[in-house]
């Protein structure tokens, strides 16, 4: 094997989190869904597109000094359910944690419908999303039923 072959795309990080095999071209959607962004002050290095045994291609994130809490990995889970993800300390694996995608997804993402009885301030439910497919991702709302867009989704992040 080439020098070449064997360099890493991305140098390690000494501590923060690392995001792997998210569905190739969505790792933009997972930024945003993080709030990771222009005002970010850590280092993030994202690779698009690259080779995958297990899916072809995929995308991988690394945001130095940053450890994923569980509110952020259930919003992970719209955008990249299959996703691993590893929080890394003094340059080692401490801990992998797992995405899950469960059957409902509750005060995660509100409802796109503008007129959803959980967009009135008066009524204060909980937002909640049915998973009607996982393969596409599909969700409704599980008050009016409406299907869910997930380009929508991303901005109406709770």
């Amino acid at each position: 094997m080439s020098q070449e072959q064997n360099m890493r795309r991305v140098t390690a990080i000494r501590n923060g989190t690392v995001i792997d095999h998210i569905p190739a071209g969505q790792a933009m959607r997972v930024l945003e869904m993080l709030g990771i962004n222009k005002g970010t002050s850590v280092p993030v290095s994202l690779v698009m597109n690259v080779p995958s045994k297990k899916k072809g291609t995929k995308d991988i994130i690394k945001v130095e000094d940053r450890e994923l809490n569980q509110d952020e990995l259930n919003r992970l889970a719209l955008v990249a359910p299959d996703a691993h993800v590893a929080i890394i300390r003094a340059y080692i694996v401490a801990e992998k944690l797992t995405i899950e995608l469960g059957d409902e997804i509750n005060n995660v993402v509100r409802c796109t419908f503008s007129n959803c009885i959980t967009t009135n301030p008066r009524e204060p439910l909980a937002h909640r999303l049915k998973v009607m497919s996982r393969v596409p991702l599909e969700v409704r709302c599980h008050y009016c039923g409406r299907p869910q867009d997930l380009d929508k989704l991303v901005h109406n992040v709770l």
